[in-house]
């Protein structure tokens, strides 16, 4: 639940210096409730805005086969694909700029190959250029970032950092921090109070009472829909985190400590000396270098073809080597449930900086006729290191598979229909909590106010030792792991604790 903010605000803000009353762990649901509401208060805005961007980022996809069309299909699919060698000349000879960094497969008989260049004038950007795999024809370029078009890279910055680059992060983390915490509070307080006669019901927990009035009905709906959405709530936030500045950080700190990351694929070539600091692993930086001089393109059929003789079969992305002593990589990009992501390098025989030239149009093509398939390769390939999917650790598998989920691709359009559901529903149970809150203001006489009154503060004074001097430690803990929720966490105290003294202060000046 976004924000249920004012679950029961009946209890008046007290500042009076009389004892606090007998410990028990009633005080854990008075502190909750508390927490909730300034969550509610303070952070549902930003809940809000993540799942409006969130929602509209869910239909990229489809976006991009609308906007893009041109590039990102072909005309008619049949017969076999012209070897890669022929569809690179044909770009380089519309495109003869920049580098080879890269070459991604068809990802289905009615897609295009994409031919990647690192364009120095483009910075972390990439000039992609869409070629047709059965005639080797241009359909058109795109300025594109980590294979995203422009379309899904602007979306995708606005649902991150709502294009304020690294200090609109924080509005993202802020949201995914809290996310979790206003949820399970949420449904600590639906689940252990306020349903009347409704309690203990499975109908008054997951069914709003239609037949209640003013605040009640509007607290049933927010809550009962929280809880429908509970689970998705929790997955959002949980893989939000995974990506974000500051709890990413520490996220890759554990994954180290537990040694979770993903296995590294050794790219030297046998016998071969690393480059100068360099030390093994995947040291030649693949993925959009920019090269001095393009690599052989008959090149990439040979690894692609060594790729698919070792079983990596769907859509491949093939990269040059960015050195002498580095191997070609092949990896899968199979984001689709089952999903496929074994990685090989190859040793071609061939390195950079050894076609022929750049952009000297077709008579470049190697492989062999026209019409041969993207298995007859120019050369023979040999795959010298291999990392499979399999062998993954679970914390790897895991991240990178939340990761998919949380962007919409992990099981096609039901993925996105899921996702589209639960950002709908928060869009509705973020304004019924601040409802909540103006249903809960006092309308009598002279206690008319414009909102209702945050919930009895000094809870924590009524909690049992054993949950104090176990729960202290629990938040420092979570406040290291997930700093921008220690660092809002330290500010909502701040500012409950300066609301407090405020009004400590009328209040003695009022008795005197």
């Amino acid at each position: 639940m976004s924000s249920a903010i004012g679950h029961d605000t009946r209890g008046q803000d007290r500042t009076t210096r009389e004892e606090p009353p007998g410990r028990s762990w009633r005080g854990a649901r008075a502190l909750v409730l508390r927490l909730h509401f300034y969550a509610g208060v303070f952070v549902a805005p930003f809940l809000l805005i993540a799942a409006l961007t969130g929602l509209i980022y869910t239909f990229t996809p489809q976006l991009d086969q609308l906007v893009y069309g041109e590039q990102l299909r072909v005309e008619q699919s049949g017969g076999r694909a012209r070897p890669l060698a022929e569809q690179i000349a044909a770009a380089r000879s519309a495109h003869p700029e920049g580098t080879l960094a890269s070459v991604t497969t068809p990802a289905g008989p009615r897609h295009t190959t994409r031919v990647v260049l690192s364009v120095p004038e483009l910075g972390e950007r990439q000039r992609t250029v869409f070629v047709d795999p059965y005639t080797a024809r241009v359909r058109g370029e795109l300025t594109t970032w980590y294979g995203s078009t422009p379309l899904t890279t602007w979306l995708d910055d606005l649902h991150r950092n709502l294009h304020l680059g690294e200090t609109g992060r924080l509005y993202s983390e802020v949201a995914a921090s809290w996310l979790g915490v206003v949820v399970a509070g949420g449904l600590l307080l639906w689940l252990g109070h306020g349903r009347g006669q409704r309690a203990g019901s499975a109908r008054g927990v997951l069914l709003p009472d239609r037949g209640a009035k003013g605040v009640r009905r509007t607290r049933s709906f927010h809550a009962a829909t929280g809880v429908w959405l509970a689970l998705g709530l929790f997955f959002l936030s949980a893989t939000g985190l995974t990506w974000s500045h500051y709890a990413g950080e520490r996220l890759g700190q554990l994954l180290d400590a537990v040694k979770g990351r993903a296995p590294e694929l050794d790219t030297l070539l046998p016998g071969a000396e690393p480059p100068d600091g360099a030390e093994g692993g995947e040291h030649a930086g693949h993925g959009g270098t920019p090269k001095a001089a393009d690599a052989d393109p008959a090149a990439f059929d040979s690894a692609l073809a060594a790729a698919r003789a070792a079983g990596l079969g769907g859509t491949v992305e093939v990269t040059p080597p960015a050195d002498a002593s580095s191997a070609w990589v092949v990896a899968q990009n199979d984001n689709v449930w089952p999903v496929h992501y074994d990685r090989v390098a190859v040793d071609t025989g061939t390195g950079v900086g050894t076609g022929t030239g750049v952009g000297t149009g077709e008579d470049k093509a190697a492989g062999g006729d026209e019409g041969a398939g993207e298995d007859k390769a120019a050369g023979e390939g040999k795959v010298v290191s291999h990392t499979r999917w399999a062998d993954h650790p679970l914390a790897a598998k895991l991240s990178k598979l939340g990761v998919q989920g949380h962007m919409g691709v992990l099981f096609g359009v039901a993925n996105q229909i899921a996702l589209a559901v639960v950002a709908l529903g928060l869009i509705l149970v973020t304004p019924w909590g601040y409802r909540i809150w103006w249903q809960r203001r006092p309308t009598r006489g002279d206690r008319r106010a414009s909102m209702g009154q945050a919930p009895a503060r000094g809870a924590w004074r009524t909690l049992p030792l054993p949950a104090l001097v176990a729960g202290l430690p629990a938040v420092a803990a979570l406040g290291w792991a997930l700093p921008v929720r220690g660092v809002t966490l330290l500010a909502f105290l701040l500012f409950d604790g300066a609301v407090g003294l405020v009004r400590g202060v009328r209040a003695r000046r009022t008795s005197t």
